[in-house]
C-alpha cells in the first residue's frame, strides 16, 4: 500500500530518531565503561572493575528478549506506532536512572542496584525498537527501495557513534581526569535523556503503517513465528550475529580496547570512533540504494566474507602499530564493511516474514542474536584478553561471527512479497 513522500519522510525521521537514541546510550556505556566501573565497581584490581562494568552492560540484554516479545506481538496487534512510543519511552526512563545514580562512594551497593535497575529497563525498551522499526520502516517504502529506506537504520546508528565518540572527545580533552568521575561521565546520558522526549513526540503524530491498516491479524503471533517460520527466524539470528558483533566489538568496545590493550589515551579511541561512525552514517545508504538494484545476498555474504578475512590483519596491525593514523585506518576500512553488511539486512528480515507476524518475528531472533553474541562481547573479550594474554582476542571473536552469518547469508529464504 503506497504512502505519501510526507508520510515517509516522517516515518524516517520518527524511526531513525529513536535508534539513534538507543546506540547513543549502548555507545556511551561503552565509551565511558572504565569510569563507571571505578565509581560503581570499586576494586583493587582495575581489570575486575572493568569486567563487572561489562557485566552490568550485558545485564540489560538478560532481558532483551522479553522486551522484544513483549513489544514485537504489541506491534503486531495493537500497531507499530504505539510499540514505537512505548519503547521510547521506556528508554527515557532507563537513561534517567543512569544518569541519576549516585556513584558506590555515596550509597554503597545501592548505587549498583539502581544502575542494574536502569540497564534492565534499558534493555527491555530497546529489545522492542529495532524489530519495530525495521518493520515500521519497511512498510512504509516503496518496494524498489525497501533496502534504502532500511538502510536509514543504520544510518542513524553511525550518526549516534559519531555523536557518542564526539561527546567523548569533547569530555576527555576540556576535563579533567578528577571532573570527569566526579560529573563529565553523565553528560551523555543527560543528552539522550533530552532527546527521549522530542523522539517520543514525534512518534505521537505517526500514522499507522499502510501494510499494518489492511493486514490481516494474528491472535498468536509468537505461536505463529515459532511454529510456520523456524527457518526463517533461524536465518534473522544467523545473520544478526555479524552485526552485533561488529557493532558492540569494532565499534563500542574500541575505546576500551585502545585505553586497557593498545596504552593510548582514550581521546585517540573516541576521535578514531568520530571516522567509524561517520564512514557508517554516510556510506549506509549508498549499500542499501545497491542493494535494491543489483540484490541483497551478494552485498551481505561478500562483505561477511571479508570482515571475517580482515579481522586478524587489521587487528595486528592496530596491535603492532598502535596510533591514531593506525585506529583511522582501522576504522576506515572496517565502517566501509560494517556498512556494506548491515544497510541492506533489516530489508532483508522484513522480506521474510509476512506482516501479520513481521515485528514479533523480527523483534525476537534479533534480540536472541544480540543478546547472546553481542551482549556479553565486551565481558568475553575482556576475559579472553586476560586469560589468554593476546590482543588479538577479539579478532577472533570478529572472524567466528563472519563465519556463522556467511553461511546464513547463502542460505537465507526468498523473500515474500507481503507489504
Amino acid at each position: 500500500m503506497a504512502a505519501g513522500k510526507a508520510d515517509k519522510g516522517k516515518a524516517v525521521a520518527a524511526t531513525v530518531i529513536g535508534t539513534a537514541l538507543e546506540v547513543f546510550d549502548f555507545s556511551s556505556y561503552s565509551f565511558f565503561s572504565v569510569t563507571i566501573g571505578k565509581l560503581f565497581f570499586p576494586t583493587h584490581d582495575p581489570v575486575l572493575s572493568l569486567l563487572l562494568a561489562a557485566l552490568t552492560f550485558g545485564v540489560g540484554f538478560f532481558i532483551r528478549p522479553l522486551g522484544g516479545i513483549v513489544l514485537g506481538i504489541y506491534g503486531d496487534r495493537v500497531g507499530r506506532k504505539q510499540a514505537l512510543s512505548l519503547s521510547i519511552m521506556l528508554m527515557a526512563l532507563g537513561i534517567a536512572i543512569v544518569a541519576c545514580a549516585p556513584t558506590y562512594q555515596q550509597i554503597g551497593v545501592g548505587a549498583t542496584i539502581l544502575l542494574v535497575v536502569g540497564r534492565l529497563i534499558q534493555g527491555f525498551a530497546h529489545g522492542g525498537e529495532m524489530g519495530t522499526a525495521a518493520t515500521f520502516l519497511s512498510e512504509y517504502a516503496p518496494a524498489n527501495s525497501r533496502g534504502l529506506y532500511a538502510s536509514y537504520i543504520q544510518s542513524s546508528i553511525g550518526f549516534a557513534v559519531l555523536a557518542g565518540a564526539a561527546v567523548g572527545v569533547f569530555i576527555s580533552s576540556e576535563l579533567s581526569p578528577e571532573a570527569l568521575e566526579s560529573w563529565g561521565w553523565r553528560i551523555p546520558f543527560a543528552l539522550g535523556l533530552l532527546i527521549g522526549p522530542v523522539g517520543w513526540f514525534i512518534r505521537r503524530g505517526l500514522d499507522e503503517t499502510p501494510t499494518f491498516k489492511h493486514a490481516a491479524k494474528s491472535n498468536t503471533p509468537l505461536r505463529e513465528v515459532i511454529r510456520e517460520y523456524p527457518r526463517q527466524t533461524f536465518a534473522t539470528i544467523s545473520l544478526v550475529i555479524l552485526w552485533t558483533v561488529c557493532t558492540y566489538v569494532l565499534l563500542y568496545y574500541m575505546p576500551t580496547f585502545v585505553v586497557k590493550s593498545l596504552g593510548l589515551p582514550q581521546g585517540l579511541g573516541f576521535r578514531a570512533g568520530l571516522i567509524g561512525g561517520a564512514v557508517i552514517l554516510v556510506a549506509s545508504p549508498m549499500f542499501g540504494w545497491l542493494s535494491d538494484r543489483i540484490g541483497r545476498r551478494f552485498i551481505v555474504a561478500s562483505s561477511a566474507l571479508l570482515i571475517g578475512v580482515l579481522a586478524f590483519p587489521m587487528f595486528a596491525y592496530i596491535v603492532r602499530s598502535p596510533s591514531l593514523t593506525s585506529l583511522v585506518i582501522f576504522q576506515l576500512v572496517f565502517g566501509v564493511l560494517i556498512s556494506a553488511y548491515t544497510a541492506p539486512i533489516l530489508a532483508v528480515f522484513a522480506e521474510m516474514f509476512p506482516s501479520r507476524v513481521r515485528s514479533t518475528g523480527l523483534s525476537l531472533a534479533y534480540n536472541v542474536a544480540v543478546t547472546i553474541f553481542g551482549g556479553f562481547a565486551t565481558f568475553v573479550i575482556t576475559l579472553l584478553i586476560a586469560w589468554s594474554g593476546s590482543k588479538l582476542a577479539p579478532a577472533g571473536y570478529v572472524a567466528f561471527a563472519a563465519l556463522l552469518s556467511f553461511l546464513g547469508a547463502m542460505v537465507y529464504p526468498k523473500p515474500l512479497d507481503d507489504f
